[in-house]
């Protein structure tokens, strides 16, 4: 079965076919900014397995590092996917139209958690910074 999702004005949409994979939630700085809210909530996609159904036109990227990046729907603000290389690394959970069979897998960089946020006692893993890296992707 197909994963779709769109931003939150439904200008943009995408479908991916197949799964996602390693589920993690990011408590650092960046990601608070970029997702506007106290961590990320993303999973890893195949990028052959990722395609855009409508609104690429109406896609904003913002490359903070080299090879690293995330694109924005510039109608809603809504952040849709990471990129790694130029090609879709992952999407955020929260976009993703369907209940997703898929639980997160980590917290990473929960040292760099704002002062003001309570980790959840999920018994999920937690890494201080990134979690063991597997592929030079996996970040």
């Amino acid at each position: 079965m197909a994963i779709t999702g769109s931003c939150f004005c439904g200008a943009i949409s995408y479908r991916i076919e197949g799964t996602l994979r390693d589920a993690r939630s990011c408590h650092c700085s960046n990601c608070r900014k970029v997702f506007s809210g106290q961590a990320s909530a993303y999973a890893l996609v195949e990028p052959e397995e990722f395609s855009w159904v409508s609104g690429k036109d109406l896609l904003t990227t913002y490359e903070p590092k080299k090879d690293v990046g995330f694109q924005f729907c510039r109608v809603c603000g809504s952040t849709l996917c990471g990129l790694y290389k130029g090609n879709v690394h992952g999407v955020t959970l929260g976009c993703a139209q369907e209940d997703l069979d898929i639980r997160l897998s980590k917290h990473i960089f929960v040292g760099d958690k704002a002062a003001w946020e309570t980790l959840p006692d999920d018994g999920v893993p937690q890494y201080e910074e990134g979690s063991p890296k597997n592929k030079p992707e996996d970040i």
